[in-house]
């Protein structure tokens, strides 16, 4: 308790207990918080609160920092892509040395007949043109027209200077020019009095093309040009804009109208290749497949022919990314692409095969391992060529085995025959009845291939697909297996074989591919009837030549193609003949044009293939002329007939004392073979000569090619348990 200032007593407690209660009501503003609030309108205060604020007023963080823009920060290339990547690299240095190449020899013809006659026509103009130059330097002739002038003007004094000048002049160059034209005659004299012959030959020549030329007339230079460059617009950004203004795309034909760009890039325009990329944002909404499903528009905005325009997504970035490539010249006037593989020697099947080039020069490859690839296009777009670049390539690995079904009767593949185990070309009944039983076969060669494939230890094959390594051990025959049919709709629309036909080659393209199984189907009807949808759906790489609509355009390049704007049907009838649109290869379809190969050079290819075959023992079937259809009277096992000439207490033994007993045995098989027969029968089966020492009949210790009976009795005992397991 205390005194206030008029004598009265405070309590202190109740003014602390006041103090708090009128804090706590400062502090609740909660329209709960009294009864006097909520019941009296004429507050002033209104139930309607306003909008809700969802962002906040300042963002507690503006954005990544430093390190994190760096980071997510995009690097350009050191080096062009055409440098790093070795075939366009090659490609270019070749292009190159024929450029360099080209001039040189343009130049070379020439130099005899064209360019020797002109300098020596021309020297008596370049004598005239030298005698008359040195006169008019020795009389100073160039400041004729300046005193003249002067003179005019009557400005003596400057006359006068310029004419004492021009007494010094001439006097010192008339000494010159005497002293020159005295030195002159005096090395003339020399040289056709005291020289020998080959230096009057030589300085003749050497004064005759001097003078020729500087005879030469300056409208008319001594040399032609050898390349004649093609001018091409340079693309600009002010001509993009205009152009993709002018595609009937709303929200950019609005912002150029109202002076804005409508479009915004996000790298400057660039040479790549033979050609100008522009790297694009477009307006928010707008994709990519929007402006290629303008792009002859675009083509016409940009003035340029339809095969040089190639819009493009970017898989790396957004929907709304635009990867606008011109070229400088047609994709269709490309001319003939040369196959890289054309002069190879061999190639591996588990790598990919060169199957052309794209618009920007680029080479485009196909996988062939776990894959199945289907073709399809109009007729005479160019399938089978690319159907032939496919089989040849595989031909080219001699561990595939191929099959060849040609169902149009052509004999468009009948140079790949000497390789191949089975083929058929034909559209007769017989014919297509052989490709429905060979699906009928890969089936079961599926199916035993996975019994097989499960049995593998893990160390060998721990993902449970066919490897090089597993495909190298003959003795499990999970060798590569490829098989073309060309023309297939023969087969899946026949009336008799189709069905099943089809639903083989579903099971095949599902199971097959782990198991080193390729099917190769090639199509110029595509619909549901000659093409089942279990087989266009499962297809795993796509390659559309020109094609007629929409159905048929997703029927090979996958539901909603063409909406995508990857739409076959763009390219023009014969003109663009060998383009198509190729997918399952790349992130993202992409144009090809495909190599050609004509008959002799696929005729070589074939020739090479069947060599390798046969160097290591891998012909069979039709190339080794065996009818599996046809065949009729007693087999013989050649493991097993080894397997009774050597008796177990013969551990090693000669190839040339197998090729004999063999012989003895059954000479109408296996008579005239010698060791090298043995050798080239045995590979196949995984069974490897070595040198084995023995003693000849004479009694003699020598050292020749022969095998161990332990490798021939584990290779007949992991065959049994394969066919046991099949």
């Amino acid at each position: 308790m205390t005194a206030d200032p008029v004598g009265g007593v405070v309590d202190l407690d109740k003014a602390r207990s006041a103090r708090t209660e009128s804090a706590d009501r400062a502090t609740d503003t909660s329209p709960d918080s009294g009864p006097d609030r909520s019941a009296d309108p004429s507050a002033g205060e209104s139930d309607d609160s306003g909008p809700t604020m969802v962002d906040r007023p300042a963002p507690a963080q503006s954005g990544p920092g430093l390190i994190d823009r760096i980071r997510d920060s995009k690097r350009l290339d050191v080096l062009p892509a055409w440098v790093k990547s070795r075939p366009e690299f090659a490609g270019a240095m070749r292009w190159l040395a024929g450029h360099v190449g080209h001039t040189v020899a343009f130049h070379a013809v020439r130099v005899p007949f064209l360019y020797l006659p002109k300098l020596v026509w021309r020297s008596p103009r370049g004598l005239f043109n030298t005698l008359s130059r040195i006169s008019r330097w020795a009389i100073d002739a160039e400041g004729e027209p300046l005193r003249q002038a002067e003179a005019r003007r009557e400005n003596s004094e400057l006359y006068l200077k310029l004419s004492r000048q021009r007494d010094r002049r001439v006097r010192l160059r008339m000494i010159l020019t005497v002293l020159t034209a005295l030195f002159t005659l005096c090395m003339g004299l020399f040289l056709v009095f005291g020289a020998e012959p080959m230096t009057q030959v030589i300085a003749a020549v050497v004064t005759v093309l001097t003078l020729g030329w500087l005879g030469a007339p300056a409208d008319a230079p001594l040399t032609t040009r050898a390349v004649i460059k093609t001018e091409v617009q340079k693309l600009t950004s002010d001509i993009v804009v205009k152009a993709m203004a002018s595609i009937g795309i709303g929200q950019i034909t609005t912002a150029v109208a109202k002076g804005q760009d409508g479009i915004k890039f996000v790298a400057p325009i660039t040479r790549e290749g033979p050609g100008w990329r522009a790297d694009i944002d477009l307006p928010l909404g707008v994709t990519v497949a929007d402006v290629a499903d303008r792009r002859a528009r675009l083509a016409s905005g940009l003035r340029r022919p339809l095969g040089c325009v190639w819009p493009d997504a970017d898989p790396s970035e957004h929907e709304g990314r635009l990867v606008l490539w011109v070229g400088d010249r047609d994709l269709s006037k490309t001319g003939i692409v040369k196959w890289q593989l054309a002069s190879a020697r061999k190639h591996d099947i588990f790598k990919k095969i060169p199957f052309g080039i794209d618009p920007r020069g680029r080479a485009q490859y196909v996988p062939m391992i776990q894959h199945n690839i289907l073709i399809g296009s109009l007729p005479g777009q160019g399938k089978t060529a690319s159907v032939r670049v496919l089989a040849c390539g595989a031909a080219m690995d001699p561990s595939v085995e191929l099959w060849l079904h040609e169902n149009k009767g052509t004999g468009d593949l009948d140079a790949l025959e000497c390789t191949c185990h089975r083929f058929v070309s034909g559209i007769d009944d017989d014919s297509i009845k052989y490709a429905a039983d060979s699906l009928k076969l890969l089936r079961q060669e599926v199916m035993r291939r996975a019994a097989a494939m499960k049995k593998l230890p893990r160390d060998l094959c721990p993902d449970k697909r066919i490897t090089r390594q597993i495909a190298d051990k003959r003795s499990l025959k999970l060798w590569p297996l490829v098989a073309v049919f060309d023309e297939c709709q023969n087969l899946f629309a026949h009336p008799k074989y189709g069905k099943q036909a089809g639903d083989d080659a579903e099971f095949i393209i599902k199971l097959g591919r782990a198991l080193g199984v390729v099917l190769i189907l090639a199509t110029q009807r595509p619909d549901k009837d000659s093409l089942p949808t279990g087989i266009s759906g499962n297809v795993s790489i796509r390659f559309a030549l020109r094609v007629a609509g929409q159905v048929e355009n997703d029927m090979i390049l996958g539901t909603s193609a063409y909406k995508n704007g990857v739409r076959a049907t763009s390219f023009r009838p014969e003109i663009d003949a060998g383009n198509g649109y190729l997918a399952g290869a790349t992130a993202l379809p992409v144009v090809v044009r495909t190599a050609y190969l004509d008959d002799p050079a696929t005729n070589a290819i074939a020739q090479r293939a069947y060599a390798l075959r046969k160097a290591e023992g891998t012909l069979s079937g039709h190339a080794l002329g065996d009818d599996p259809e046809a065949a009729a009277g007693p087999s013989y096992d050649l493991l097993a007939d080894i397997a009774a000439i050597v008796p177990p207490s013969e551990e090693r033994v000669w190839n040339e004392r197998i090729a004999a007993r063999l012989a003895e045995l059954r000479p109408e098989v296996y008579g005239g073979w010698k060791g090298e027969n043995v050798t080239s029968a045995l590979k196949p089966h995984g069974i490897k000569t070595r040198d084995v020492a023995g003693t000849t009949d004479d009694g003699a210790r020598t050292t020749r090619r022969g095998i161990v009976r332990a490798d021939l009795t584990k290779a007949i005992a992991e065959r049994d348990e394969n066919r046991g397991a099949a």
